[in-house]
């Protein structure tokens, strides 16, 4: 019975790994997608968002991929990874700071909100 209970227990966890695994994807797409027209929006090379480049745009357009993938729901860990997938390794606090720099942004600048809500 007890074994039975092991095997029933590792299977659901199982179950659920491959579930997160799915859902990961589809929210790796969408940051994917959503990194496209933020490049498209500031006129940045893609490929820069994800290099170790802090010149102003590059890293407001990197910020804002912070937030609008935090808002998929993202964890800022799994932002961590998705980041970090796409070549630039970067620490949870920076994120946090990114996220709340946004957040300080759309506070302030009606503008910079209706552009999020185009982008999302």
């Amino acid at each position: 019975m007890f074994t039975q209970q092991l095997i029933t227990s590792y299977n659901h966890s199982l179950w659920l790994q491959e579930q997160n695994q799915i859902t990961m994807t589809e929210k790796e797409k969408a940051c994917d997608v959503y990194a496209k027209k933020i490049a498209k929006l500031f006129s940045v090379d893609e490929k820069d968002i994800f290099k170790k480049k802090k010149t102003q745009d590059i890293t407001d357009a990197r910020q804002l991929l912070y937030y609008l993938c935090s808002k998929r729901p993202m964890r800022t860990v799994a932002i961590q990874r998705y980041m970090k997938s796409r070549g630039y390794d970067i620490g949870h606090s920076s994120i946090r700071w990114g996220l709340a720099s946004v957040k300080r942004k759309i506070e302030y600048d009606r503008d910079y909100q209706s552009v999020i809500e185009k982008l999302s």
